[in-house]
């Protein structure tokens, strides 16, 4: 192959064909099993209607985090979790091994998708690597049942 358009095109051919083979890589979602204690993501939506919270503004109510797993707040980048009845925790939604965001809270541990990465909910502790630092803590505040940032 001396002639460049015809380099060219076979370049071209094989950047498109593994730039389709790669779409299918970025679902990290799918790990083909499901539990019955698995939280879904929120996008940040309370019941009070709030799309995003900063400090001091309402970011769920506590009857929305269920006990013994937690819900994970994306647009705030932050995981609430309620390790048992009435005790609630937030940690960093990001994960300390390569900042992928996790993406669900099952049976007792806050999941990044990434790597595999497994987080306590009751510390941020690492529960299953290869992460080898905990989540940060994140500062809420529970009054009545109200959960605000800060």
């Amino acid at each position: 192959m001396t002639d460049g358009s015809t380099r060219r095109s076979v370049l071209t051919t094989g950047t498109a064909a593994l730039a389709a083979t790669c779409v299918g890589c970025s679902n990290y979602n799918d790990n083909g099993s499901s539990s019955s204690s698995e939280t879904p993501v929120s996008s940040g939506a309370s019941a009070s209607g709030a799309a995003s919270a900063t400090a001091g503004e309402a970011l769920a109510q506590t009857s929305e985090i269920p006990e013994g797993g937690g819900t994970i707040f994306k647009d705030q980048k932050i995981v609430v979790t309620q390790p048992t009845k009435g005790e609630f925790k937030a940690f960093s939604a990001i994960c300390t091994h390569q900042g992928c965001t996790v993406n669900q809270v099952v049976d007792g541990t806050i999941d990044c998708p990434c790597h595999g990465s497994k987080f306590h909910i009751a510390d941020g502790s690492v529960a299953h690597g290869p992460a080898t630092r905990p989540l940060p803590a994140e500062s809420i505040t529970v009054t009545g049942n109200s959960i605000t940032m800060g």
